[in-house]
């Protein structure tokens, strides 16, 4: 059953960096975008969303190349090598960079910055068309839904570059060679032979995962931010 959990630790550690610099860099390109009033309220949040996303790929990338090492080994939880371990090994066989622990960075930064311009762009566009509710669990109630539809529609969107992104970091079908090489190369190479549904393996899970969550990320973010804007 632990087999479940392989690669555990790395989303750990990365999860509240992660999200913090999500919500954090989001506040910050928001207001540089908003800097002389040249972009509409829609297209601003768009390309904050889309720019905070870049920045969250660039941070959590190298926990994920750990994490996918460790979850694709055929063997017990109890006989894999610590993350710490593992990390190393990266390191020193390959280095820091785009063969090493940032491997597959290209489809790292399509998939969190497509994920992220969708998801906030969709969730304070909509969030202000839809009108507030005085009964504060009507009002609670209508920002989950439209969370949970900012989450659903993001992982629609950006599942091809998980894809990828699997597909590089993960095991290569013949050991030795490289076939999944580059974002864009594995998206037409996957394509090309497995067919365009190929490219929404894994969609299920994921929206099982990323739309709940995607709206308990917004509410509590929110909640916690009001309550501490009016503390200090």
């Amino acid at each position: 059953a632990l087999s479940f959990y392989k690669g555990i630790l790395p989303p750990v550690l990365a999860e509240t960096p992660k999200r913090a610099v999500k919500f954090f860099t989001f506040e910050r390109y928001k207001n540089l975008f908003a800097y002389g009033d040249y972009l509409s309220q829609p297209v601003l949040l768009i390309l904050a969303g889309l720019f905070a996303g870049f920045t969250e790929a660039v941070v959590v990338n190298p926990f994920e190349v750990v994490k996918v090492k460790l979850q694709a080994e055929r063997n017990k939880f109890s006989e894999q090598s610590s993350t710490i371990k593992t990390a190393k090994e990266i390191v020193a066989k390959d280095g820091f960079g785009l063969k090493g622990l940032n491997k597959g960075l290209t489809a790292t930064l399509g998939r969190h910055g497509v994920f992220n311009m969708v998801y906030f762009g969709f969730y304070h566009n909509v969030k202000g068309l839809v009108p507030e509710q005085k009964d504060p669990l009507k009002d609670f109630f209508r920002r989950f839904v439209i969370g949970l539809m900012a989450g659903t529609f993001s992982s629609i969107t950006n599942i091809p570059f998980d894809v990828a992104k699997s597909r590089i970091q993960g095991p290569q079908p013949v050991p030795g060679q490289i076939k999944y090489k580059s974002c864009f190369q594995t998206l037409a190479l996957v394509y090309k032979e497995e067919g365009y549904f190929a490219l929404y393996k894994g969609l299920v899970p994921k929206v099982m995962r990323l739309g709940p969550g995607g709206a308990i990320m917004l509410l509590v973010y929110e909640n916690v931010f009001e309550y501490l804007q009016k503390k200090f």
